[in-house]
C-alpha cells in the first residue's frame, strides 16, 4: 500500500525499497551469469575426462598392435642325424631316410626337446618303422605322417613342459628306396 504512493513513504523507506528492488534485480543476473559458466565449467570437465579415457584406450589398442605386430622369433631344432629305418613293402625291403626339424616360438620347448632328444628319436623311428610305402609314397601320405611325428613330439614335449611347446615338424629330407 504505502509503495503505491511515494509521498507518503519516509526517505528511509524509499532507500529500502529501491535496494530490495536492486537485489531482486541483481540476483537473478548473478544467477545468469553463474549459470552458463558452472554449465561451461562441467562441459570442460566432462569433455576433459572423455579425452583422457579416449587418449587412454587409444595408447592401449596402440600396445596390443605392437604386441601383435612383433611375434616371437622362430626357433629351429634340427634332429641331426637324420632318420634311418627300414621297413617292408609286401615282398620286399625298403628304407626310409628322413631328416627332421623342430620348430617353437617357445625357448623352453626347444630346451625340453634338446634334453629329451634320445626319447623323441625312439618316438620317431618307432613311428617311420610302421609305415606302409603305398601311403607314404604320394604327398598325401607325407603329411599324414608329418601331423602324426608333430603330434608325437608334442606329446612329450607337453609330458614334461606342461604345454605342447613344439609349433611345427618339418622333414627337411624325405628318400625312400
Amino acid at each position: 500500500m504505502c509503495a503505491r504512493n511515494p509521498a507518503r513513504l519516509s526517505t528511509r523507506q524509499i532507500e529500502d525499497s529501491v535496494a530490495n528492488e536492486e537485489q531482486t534485480e541483481t540476483a537473478p543476473a548473478a544467477r545468469k551469469r553463474r549459470s552458463p559458466l558452472l554449465i561451461g565449467v562441467v562441459a570442460l570437465l566432462v569433455l576433459a575426462g572423455g579425452g583422457y579415457f579416449w587418449q587412454a584406450k587409444k595408447a592401449a589398442h596402440a600396445k596390443a598392435g605392437e604386441q601383435a605386430a612383433t611375434p616371437k622369433a622362430e626357433l629351429y631344432l634340427p634332429m641331426d642325424p637324420a632318420f634311418v629305418v627300414n621297413f617292408r613293402d609286401q615282398d620286399s625291403l625298403r628304407y626310409l631316410q628322413v631328416a627332421v626339424t623342430l620348430m617353437s616360438h617357445d625357448p623352453q620347448a626347444i630346451d625340453v626337446a634338446k634334453s629329451t632328444d634320445p626319447v623323441i628319436r625312439d618316438a620317431l623311428v618307432s613311428l617311420f618303422s610302421n609305415q606302409d610305402y603305398s601311403v607314404i609314397s604320394n604327398a598325401a601320405g607325407r603329411e599324414k605322417l608329418q601331423a602324426q611325428a608333430l603330434d608325437a613330439v608334442r606329446k612329450i614335449v607337453q609330458a614334461r613342459l606342461g604345454r605342447p611347446g613344439i609349433d611345427a615338424l618339418y622333414f627337411t629330407s624325405f628318400v625312400m628306396q
